[in-house]
């Protein structure tokens, strides 16, 4: 039986954390990374350190010193699209294909700053029209077998933040951004794989903040990274892991890698 392990990670710069970026594909050898927030234009784009580890297929969407997204493969990527579900050139999604059929689409929400109200935080509104456009979209997919990875940058579960009860009213775990979620979910009937292999009410996180002295110790963490499969997709899924244990190398993202496993 073929398989095929698909990786995706926010690593708040690609350069600046190339390290363990290589450590982690050398360690845990996934068929794909998708890469969040690699903040680097696509003229200065590492491709040498992952072509050397065979990884020779990169499909890049970047942006000096923000944002960015990035496909790296070792089987070949074709079709690639970038949507600019920000409305203003942003770059926070590469879309690509892969041989097999299967569309895998990366995406980097916008945080949404620190006050969860539109009126007096444009940048809050924006992270809801953002998921409002990716709806539309999910709405017409039309049956494509398709992997949505990415930094949703939303935490939808009670028992997908530290405390429910505390981050209510922070951005990331407020009723409004779970709801745009929610909708975003059932505009394709996505599968969320993370909740399929490990579900509620067990603990299950992807990010901790850099502001924690010791991070293991506080465990103050948030599901923020997702994996979510149409179900011809998520059938065919075998495993899924978080890698916690990359939160703790040197010069950490504050986001970790989540793999999922298919059989194909």
């Amino acid at each position: 039986m073929d398989t095929l392990k698909i990786a995706s990670w926010n690593i708040n710069s690609v350069r600046f954390r190339l390290d363990i970026v290589e450590r982690f594909l050398r360690e845990s050898q996934p068929d794909i990374l998708c890469l969040q927030e690699t903040k680097v234009i696509d003229g200065d784009f590492p491709h040498a350190p992952f072509h050397t580890l065979g990884y020779r297929h990169i499909a890049i969407n970047g942006q000096r010193m923000h944002h960015g997204v990035a496909v790296i493969s070792r089987v070949p990527l074709a079709e690639d699209d970038r949507l600019d579900w920000q409305a203003n050139g942003e770059a926070r999604h590469i879309g690509v294909r892969l041989e097999n059929g299967l569309r895998l689409e990366n995406v980097y929400v916008p945080a949404g700053g620190d006050i969860p109200d539109r009126e007096l935080n444009p940048k809050f509104g924006q992270k809801l029209d953002f998921v409002e456009r990716m709806t539309r979209w999910s709405e017409g997919l039309g049956g494509v077998p398709t992997l949505l990875v990415g930094d949703f940058n939303i935490a939808p579960l009670e028992c997908d933040v530290w405390s429910h009860k505390q981050l209510l009213d922070v951005v990331s775990h407020t009723p409004v951004e779970v709801a745009a979620l929610g909708r975003l979910q059932r505009a394709n009937d996505w599968i969320d794989l993370g909740r399929r292999f490990v579900p509620p009410p067990q603990r299950l996180y992807t990010w901790w903040s850099y502001r924690a002295k010791d991070w293991q110790a506080s465990d103050r963490g948030r599901r923020l990274d997702h994996m979510w499969a149409s179900a011809d997709v998520a059938a065919q899924a075998v495993a899924h892991r978080v890698h916690e244990d990359c939160r703790g190398w040197l010069k950490p993202s504050d986001h970790v890698p989540i793999v999922t496993e298919f059989a194909l």
